[in-house]
């Protein structure tokens, strides 16, 4: 009985999905492995954040996505080792521990925020990089409306209604231009009596906003946000940062309880498990190819991998290249178990677009064409539509946006919280 090679991919991100799914209908036997069993569509999860959807709208589990695939199987858990040279992971699920062994391993594990070496600002800032990043952060912006409501001093206000994102790139414009208008257009028309205000304020510590684009197009973000009625802070540094207040490098203090950090991100920590050099920002090296420089069988895609072009310039933290780069380790796989030679990564760059509220948006076109306002939204809502995994999602997604497009309403307004767990209640109950 011949032996199937036995593809391990961990992570069920846009690099890792793209991998399996190169993988379908193919003579080995693939796991796939992550700590959640769905996959999220995090362009949009800012847009959970804010109301416009359900959480439901842009996670898709990935067992249905495979569940015709008899050889590609799924695996709830947390790789907490990689044995490269007995070529074998440990993972994880609440204490249960199982070991995997693989012929060729993907690891796929994407990001994690960075405060560049400022941890002491993550006890009090909100991220937007996984799905309950962006509930946890929903929940706090609508509990804050309503304390304002109870409060009738306005000094005490101040901090309840004035929000801070840091970060001048994708998110940080698409999460400010999001909080804005859900405040100051939805939340405001059903608070009449409180004449409830909200400020936001953008820090970015660059002299620009979103760093990869044209500097017609950057200027042309800035625009559309302020005109939206976002403040926006160039050449702006966070110094110090508390429960109530955020300090910034000219000495001004903003009265706060929000602060939403999207200034950058890092490697998943995952990357120091193959204990290899590694780049700028926690990045693993890899040959054109995808695989891990100095570690066989090995590959590495997406934002935990560092490659550079042609021109000696790192390839971005995104998703098409996330993408590509896993249907390239499939592929190369392939090849290798037929005895051929290898592919070199190719970057099919279509551009990049970012949109800043109604009608509001830039786009950079195959890195050639841009575009602006109203037909820039067009084309990020078309986009967004298309790539969305699945057919609810996306007819849900359609269904909210035409919802908020034509009343200007956001439908998920609801505050879920975990409760206390049954025995813990109890027992400060008897206490």
């Amino acid at each position: 009985m011949n032996h199937r090679p036995k593809i391990v991919i961990i992570g069920a991100g846009f690099g890792g999905l793209f991998a399996a799914r190169k993988l379908k209908n193919q003579p080995v036997d693939v796991l796939l492995i992550d700590k959640r069993n769905f996959h999220t569509f995090t362009p949009l999860i800012y847009q959970v954040a804010t109301c416009a959807l359900d959480p439901s709208d842009v996670a898709h589990p990935v067992r249905s996505i495979f569940r015709k695939q008899q050889h590609i199987t799924f695996l709830m858990g947390e790789v907490t080792n990689i044995d490269y040279d007995a070529r074998t992971i440990e993972v994880d699920n609440e204490g249960e521990r199982r070991h995997e062994s693989y012929d060729y391993l993907i690891v796929a594990t994407g990001n994690t925020p960075t405060y560049f070496g400022n941890d002491d600002f993550r006890p009090f800032s909100f991220e937007l990089n996984t799905l309950d990043d962006a509930v946890r952060l929903r929940n706090h912006l609508l509990k804050l409306f309503e304390r304002a409501a109870w409060t009738a001093d306005l000094e005490k206000r101040k901090p309840l209604t004035t929000i801070v994102v840091v970060g001048g790139g994708s998110t940080g414009l698409e999460t400010a231009g999001a909080i804005y208008e859900l405040y100051n257009h939805v939340l405001q028309r059903e608070f009449p009596r409180a004449k409830l205000r909200t400020r936001v304020i953008l820090i970015e510590m660059l002299p620009h906003l979103i760093a990869s684009y044209p500097e017609n197009l950057r200027e042309a973000a800035r625009k559309q946000l302020e005109s939206l009625g976002v403040e926006v802070r160039l050449n702006t540094k966070v110094v110090d940062v508390a429960t109530d207040h955020v300090v910034l490098g000219d000495d001004t203090i903003i009265p706060t309880h929000t602060l939403v950090w999207a200034a950058g991100v890092q490697a998943s920590t995952l990357a120091k498990m193959l204990h290899v050099d590694l780049t700028k920002a926690g990045r693993i090296p890899i040959h054109p190819t995808t695989e891990v420089k100095g570690r066989q069988n090995i590959f590495a895609i997406g934002d935990i991998a560092y490659l550079e072009d042609q021109n000696g310039n790192a390839y971005p933290m995104l998703i098409p290249v996330a993408q590509q780069q896993g249907e390239l380790a499939a592929e190369n796989i392939l090849r290798r178990i037929r005895g051929e030679a290898p592919a070199d990564f190719e970057y099919d760059d279509r551009g990049t677009m970012v949109t800043i509220g109604r009608y509001r948006a830039v786009a950079w076109i195959y890195n050639r064409v841009p575009l602006t306002g109203l037909i820039a939204w067009f084309a990020w809502l078309g986009l967004h539509i298309v790539t969305l995994i699945g057919f609810r999602n996306r007819l849900n997604v359609l269904l909210n946006w035409a919802w908020d497009y034509l009343l200007y309403d956001r439908s998920v307004r609801i505050i879920l919280e975990r409760e206390k767990p049954r025995q813990q209640t109890l027992q400060s109950q008897d206490e």
